[in-house]
Formats: C-alpha cells, sequence, structure tokens
C-alpha cells in the first residue's frame, strides 16, 4: 500500500527536503498548543500559519503557535500600511486548504511568507502538512528556502 502524503509533503519530498511526520487524531481544527501535546512535541517548536490581507494582496505568516501576530510588525515585514486576519471563510478560497489544516508550502498561489524569527533559533520547526491531524518537522532554512520565505520579528 502507497504510504499517505499530503500535497505539501510531495512538495517537500520533490525538493528533497528531510522532514518528520507527525500525527494525532482530531475531527476538526486544534489550537497549536494543543496539538503540541498531542504529537508530544514542545509547544516551543509547534509553529501555526496564519493568512492576511493587506491593500496589496494575501500574505502568510508563520509564528510559534502560542504566539499572537502583531498586526503592525506584520505589515512593516511585507512593506504593507496594514493587513488584517482573513476570515475564515476565504481560508480556502485564498490558499485551498481549510482553517486547522493551512500549511505553508503548497497554497494554491506563492504569497508572499515570512516566518518569525524565532524559528531561526530551532534546528527544526513542526507546521501544518496540509491536513487537519497531520504535521510535519522541517529545518526553517529548508523551509524558507523552498516557499521564498523571510524572517521578521511578528509577535507581540
Amino acid at each position: 500500500m502507497a504510504e499517505l502524503k499530503t500535497n505539501a509533503m510531495r512538495m517537500l519530498d520533490r525538493a528533497k527536503i528531510p522532514y518528520t511526520v507527525h500525527t494525532y487524531e482530531a475531527s476538526e481544527a486544534l489550537d497549536g498548543v494543543t496539538v503540541a501535546g498531542k504529537i508530544g512535541c514542545p509547544v516551543e517548536q509547534v509553529y501555526k500559519t496564519l493568512v492576511t490581507q493587506g491593500k496589496h494582496g494575501y500574505f502568510v505568516f508563520v509564528i510559534p503557535a502560542a504566539a499572537e501576530l502583531d498586526l503592525k510588525k506584520a505589515a512593516r515585514a511585507v512593506g504593507e500600511k496594514a493587513v488584517e486576519m482573513i476570515h475564515v471563510k476565504d481560508i480556502n478560497k485564498a490558499t485551498g486548504y481549510i482553517r486547522g489544516g493551512c500549511s505553508p508550502v503548497g497554497m494554491k498561489k506563492a504569497y508572499p511568507t515570512v516566518l518569525d524569527i524565532s524559528a531561526r533559533e530551532r534546528e527544526t520547526i513542526i507546521v501544518s502538512a496540509g491536513k487537519i491531524g497531520w504535521q510535519m518537522e522541517v529545518a526553517p532554512d529548508d523551509l524558507a528556502e523552498l516557499i521564498g520565505a523571510s524572517f521578521e520579528s511578528l509577535t507581540f
């Protein structure tokens, strides 16, 4: 039987980027702190993917699961005057993913993406693999290179 893979995982495979898969039981979106507990990893290692909208389109921010996005810092990081979180109902239309399964890898379009600077302090970070219950652990620099992301301070 073929190994189950998400689109995000296939993209890492094609780029020859090593990663580790973590799965957990869930039928609905869970917050990142809960996910960390379910997969038995430190909460500081788990990052969430947030999608915002500014005057010039959509922007993606990847921040620690327990942190809160500072919208002013986020806007500055992408050269916008302001950004705001998109509505949950718009996540699928914009990214192809659903709430709780939004990966920074493999969105419908390649949006400008910024990883929180804290990711640089870690050997690996854990992000959604594109499906509720699936996470992938990857080196932050490999992830940034694959998706064309930069590193900035994004949280309070």
